[in-house]
Formats: C-alpha cells, sequence, structure tokens
C-alpha cells in the first residue's frame, strides 16, 4: 500500500531533493564479433549502464524502490570500423500491480535500426538540441519513452511531457544518417512510436494505457471481477484504434508485452466475458489467435 502510493505521488511532485528515475539493467551481446578488444565491450556496457541510471531525466523524486525497473539488450551484429557498430536494441519496462508481487510488462520492443559510434573512455555526452551522438541520442529517446509508458499508466495522458522530449529528439534527428528516426524509412521505427502515442487520432490507445492499469489491474487483487471489467471494457478503446488503423504501431507494441498477461486475466473470467474478449482479440490481433484460443479453452468459473 505504501509503496504504491508513493508512485502516485511522484506524479505530481517536485523538489529540490534529486534521486535517479531509473533502475535499468544493461547488457551487450557482442558474439558476432570477432576479433575485436573485448574490454571495449565491457566499457561500453559500464558506460551505458551509468548513462541511464545517473542521469536526472525528471524534475521528480524518487526512492530506490520507486525508480523504474527495465531492461536493455544491445545485440552487435558488426563492427563497421574501430569505433562504429550496428545492431539491435530491445527495450524492456515493468512496472509493479498494487498489492500484489506481480509485475506487469508495459513495453517490449525490439528496434532493429541500432547503429553508433562508441570511442572507450570518452564520456557519453547528450546534446538536448543536436544529433551530434546517435548513441546517446537513442538511450535518451528510450529512456523518456520508458518514463512516458510509466506515467501513463497511473494517470491519463501523464506521460506526455516524456513523450514530447522524445518527439524532440526524433525532430533533431531528421538530418542525422542513421536509419530509425525518419517517417520514410519504415512504418515501424522510432519517428512512427511517439507519432502514434501523440497523435490524437489514436487517443483511445493511452486510455487503454490508463484504465488497464490503474482501474484494471491495479483493482484485481481487491475485487477481481470489477477489475478484470475493466480490462475488457480497456480493449474497446483499443479496438476504436484498430478500425481507425490496422497497421498503428502502437497496437503491435502494445500485444507484444500483453498478449500473454491478457490470456492469464482472462482464463479466470465468466464464459459470456471470454467470448467478448476472445471476439475483440481476434479482430485486433488475429496474430495471436493461438494464445487466445487458451481463453476459450479455460474451466468456467
Amino acid at each position: 500500500m505504501k509503496y504504491f502510493w508513493l508512485i502516485i505521488l511522484i506524479l505530481f511532485v517536485s523538489g529540490g531533493s534529486y534521486s535517479q528515475e531509473l533502475r535499468c539493467n544493461v547488457s551487450i551481446s557482442h558474439q558476432k564479433i570477432q576479433g575485436a578488444n573485448q574490454n571495449l565491450f565491457r566499457t561500453m556496457q559500464s558506460d551505458i549502464y551509468e548513462f541511464m541510471n545517473t542521469r536526472k531525466w525528471t524534475d521528480h523524486v524518487y526512492s530506490y524502490d520507486e525508480k523504474l525497473k527495465c531492461n536493455i539488450l544491445i545485440v552487435l551484429d558488426e563492427q563497421i570500423s574501430a569505433d562504429e557498430f550496428r545492431g539491435s536494441i530491445q527495450v524492456q519496462l515493468t512496472r509493479p500491480v498494487f498489492d500484489s508481487g506481480y509485475e506487469t510488462t508495459l513495453l517490449n520492443i525490439k528496434d532493429n535500426d541500432f547503429r553508433c559510434q562508441y570511442v572507450e573512455f570518452q564520456p557519453l555526452e547528450f546534446n538536448e538540441t543536436s544529433n551530434r551522438d546517435n548513441l546517446t541520442n537513442i538511450l535518451a529517446y528510450y529512456a523518456y519513452i520508458i518514463l512516458g509508458y510509466s506515467y501513463d499508466s497511473f494517470s491519463l495522458e501523464g506521460g506526455t511531457p516524456f513523450f514530447d522530449k522524445a518527439e524532440a529528439i526524433v525532430n533533431n534527428s531528421q538530418n542525422s544518417p542513421a536509419k530509425g528516426w525518419k517517417s520514410f524509412e519504415s512504418e515501424r521505427n522510432r519517428y512512427w512510436l511517439v507519432e502514434n502515442i501523440l497523435n490524437r487520432s489514436y487517443s483511445d490507445f493511452r486510455k487503454c494505457m490508463y484504465n488497464y492499469h490503474r482501474h484494471g489491474l491495479d483493482m484485481m487483487s481487491q475485487r477481481a471481477e470489477e477489475g478484470r471489467a475493466t480490462i475488457a471494457t480497456s480493449l474497446r478503446d483499443l479496438q476504436k484504434v484498430f478500425r481507425r488503423k490496422p497497421s498503428t504501431y502502437i497496437l503491435q507494441m502494445f500485444f507484444d508485452a500483453k498478449a500473454d498477461e491478457l490470456v492469464k486475466v482472462f482464463s479466470k473470467s465468466y464464459p459470456d466475458e471470454r467470448n467478448r474478449v476472445v471476439t475483440i482479440l481476434n479482430e485486433i490481433d488475429p496474430s495471436n489467435g493461438n494464445k487466445y484460443a487458451k481463453i476459450e479453452e479455460s474451466e468456467e468459473l
């Protein structure tokens, strides 16, 4: 109880005593790069860890237990030059569910447009007004996406200031030769992720994120049926987004994080609720239809 309300409090309170916001685990896989200086990758991992975990990303006050738990996995596929690398970055974010030992996944995204320069022992510096360093721009972009997703799950559109900062990074990167920042390169990249989130045509997505977590999962420890019903209703908001544009990137992001959880939540539901939910899910996320079939196969309450 105490932990939960402290989390709520930091959404609205700022002060002069600061503590960093992220508890970010960083891993770098470099097995595909043969003959490289192995110490360089250890230093790179350490520098990225320090960048994510010691920088102040907000003006809010966090205790250690309130820090956002996230993971970054960077897989390096190629060393292009002595200090330039190409690969992918995967970002995961979880948050605790009120009055339970359960942690729900908010974000699980893999970005295949990771390319950076890294010089060992050279400090990582992020410039908010330009893209002088693609590595720190990517890291800062995802730090703000992490914050935005977390805040959106506690208050309706509470993550807007952080999504705005992520969008500013995208805008500053339009002249960058690196991929992932421009609309015409792909329909599913860093540009489109934040564009979809802030696009008012898809505002029902953010409404879903708030109700799903704050009035759905967070209620289930005390009122399971009410919380589950709210989650079921929140899926109708996703359905509205799907019917406006089925290929919207944020829908994929949602189901990459939530498909397995939805099976667990609604496998304990009543038959009519299960049927309604499965009908919606099969419409808006047909690629996970085999998973959702398990909901209908579950035993009746």
